[in-house]
């Protein structure tokens, strides 16, 4: 197996199971980031439908807001400086905050209305106020749906980042990590298991010399016993054999008398 494909270690039990629990956890990391990048596609799905809707109301309110003005300054006239010499402070500001999702930071602007300013609302007193004020109202629509645009655009583009890093690690994990780690526990036990079958070997070599050894001491104290078992019997052979020769001698011998 290429070592390219696998982790260089030591092949040993005890790395088996920080493998085994590396590919757990690995495991259970793409099955998170799946989920995450799934939540996240969704969210983005939804932006970008919102995005498509908030541009197409845009350009309706834009160009109705724009007619307006025009109404307005046909009735009243250039009112510009007049609506400066008004205004002390800003009435519409923009809030920021964050929207979570799947762990993802999403930033989030709305429109918040302080108060409202009296000086306004005597503009055009002369001629055209009903137009101004109308004027008005259309362009706060707008800078609200500007401000709502704003924020899902910056969280598009966010989710977007996001979208992409989780996929590389996605990715990286199903096709790099997991199958390292497989591979490494794939060697790792076929590792163990000829150091196995190497020392069942080995124990069968022993057991087969100790057996050899233990038959060839039965033979060699089997031929001592036998040895001396014979050298008695020989003695004992012999013996018997010169008796009955002074006999045989004896009863051929014509001068004894009884």
């Amino acid at each position: 197996m290429s070592t390219q494909n696998r982790y260089t270690v030591t092949p040993t039990v005890s790395v088996l199971a920080v493998m085994k629990a590396r590919l757990a956890g690995a495991t259970k990391g793409h099955s998170l980031l799946k989920k995450k990048a799934d939540a996240l596609n969704m969210r983005f799905r939804q932006i970008l439908k919102k995005i498509v809707d908030n541009k197409e109301e845009m350009g309706k309110v834009m160009k109705a807001s724009f007619f307006s003005l025009a109404q307005a300054k046909y009735a009243t006239g250039d009112f510009k400086h007049t609506v400066f010499d008004s205004v002390d402070q800003a009435t519409f500001k923009v809030k920021a905050s964050q929207d979570n999702v799947a762990g993802v930071r999403l930033p989030k602007f709305e429109g918040v209305k302080e108060g409202a300013d009296s000086k306004l609302g005597l503009i055009g007193l002369g001629t055209g106020g009903k137009q101004i004020q109308e004027c008005r109202k259309s362009f706060m629509t707008a800078v609200d749906l500007l401000v709502e645009l704003a924020s899902l655009q910056t969280a598009f583009l966010t989710l977007d980042e996001a979208i992409k890093t989780t996929n590389r690690r996605v990715n990286a994990l199903e096709h790099v990590v997991k199958p390292r780690l497989e591979n490494t526990i794939a060697y790792i036990k076929g590792e163990l298991d000829e150091l196995e079958r190497e020392e069942f070997f080995r124990l069968k070599k022993v057991q087969s010399n100790k057996k050899k050894h233990a038959e060839a001491a039965d033979a060699l104290e089997a031929a001592r016993a036998g040895a001396k078992g014979g050298a008695p019997a020989a003695r004992a052979g012999t013996r018997e054999n010169e008796a009955a020769n002074v006999l045989a001698a004896e009863l051929q011998d014509a001068d004894i008398i009884f």
